[in-house]
């Protein structure tokens, strides 16, 4: 039987030979959302059609096959279905099968609710390549809904003391998931030209972000600022109240860490709790854990399944 995927400095379907989310340039590669850490300027590439326009957003136009959710295509040997994810617009899991045994590739996903994208869907396989980012049990997040109201709590508070908010949230996914939040609690938003311009492709996409503007000067009384991570402060504001949005908030010291005021455990990643969950929906025969701790492995053995570490260097090539 040959081999689903192997390792080559990156995961590759071997039958179809298709990169998976490798940052280098290929002749063909599936590309699980436009963030800049899973995107390269390939030669042709594989997606949902929202991220197919981020992704020429990003890099220029370039050859793209459009896949969308659950709507299978027929590729070098392979059937491929994409199916949401829930990390930020268009991103998605793929499922890859062969006729005699599957693969799910989740990239980066949370299974919880999104103001911004389709919630992950889990279908089952056989093989499992898992993102495992917070697969430390330390990194149990609040309920949503508790990180939302800690979040909206404390812009209202720095409203009141006549300070300005200004949330730091990713260009893309998470600027605009954040400017959701806010804009539907009633606060309008002026974001950064790159937050701006990534909302402007939303927008054209179909999502409605609410009340929202671009930076150029003045703040008016009222508004919350959504800028980049590490963005310089503001010399024309007299008081400004620092935000990070993330689920690294729920570790010790972490505004220390950002340099914000306020770090408020909102992320777009699944926890430690979800990433199991999610292995147990699979109900794989293999769990290949990549993008987090090692110990994870550990602790998807203990829970019954055939697990090991992905894209470390002392692992065999073929899987």
């Amino acid at each position: 039987m040959t081999p689903v995927f192997h390792w080559d400095n990156g995961l590759k379907l071997t039958k179809a030979d298709l990169a998976i989310d490798v940052r280098r340039r290929q002749p063909r590669a599936f590309i699980s959302h436009a963030h800049a850490d899973h995107i390269a300027r390939h030669q042709y590439a594989l997606c949902t059609p929202e991220t197919a326009a981020l992704y020429h957003f990003r890099l220029g136009r370039r050859p793209t096959l459009e896949m969308p959710y659950r709507q299978p295509v027929e590729w070098g040997g392979l059937r491929l279905t994409t199916y949401p994810a829930g990390h930020c617009l268009g991103s998605a899991m793929l499922l890859a099968e062969d006729g005699e045994q599957s693969l799910l590739y989740t990239g980066d996903f949370k299974l919880g609710e999104s103001a911004t994208a389709e919630r992950a869907e889990l279908p089952r396989a056989d093989v499992l390549v898992i993102e495992s980012t917070y697969g430390h049990p330390d990194y149990r997040l609040p309920p949503r809904e508790q990180a939302v109201e800690q979040l909206l709590d404390e812009v209202r508070k720095t409203l009141e003391a006549g300070a300005v908010p200004v949330v730091e949230a990713y260009a893309l996914g998470k600027g605009q998931e954040v400017t959701r939040l806010l804009t539907g609690a009633g606060f309008p938003v002026l974001q950064h030209k790159h937050v701006y311009e990534t909302s402007r492709v939303y927008e054209s996409l179909g999502v409605d972000l609410g009340q929202y503007d671009r930076l150029r000067g003045d703040v008016a009384p009222g508004s919350v600022l959504v800028v980049p991570p590490r963005t310089p402060r503001f010399d024309n504001l007299a008081r400004e109240v620092r935000f990070a949005v993330t689920g690294w908030a729920v570790g010790r010291g972490a505004k220390y860490r950002f340099r914000v005021d306020h770090a408020i455990p909102l992320s777009d990643h699944a926890d430690y709790e979800e990433l199991l969950e999610a292995i147990g929906r699979v109900a794989p025969r293999k769990v290949y854990c990549t993008h987090g701790p090692e110990s994870f492995v550990d602790r998807v053995r203990d829970a019954g399944f055939d697990a090991h570490p992905l894209g470390r260097p002392s692992q065999g090539r073929l899987f």
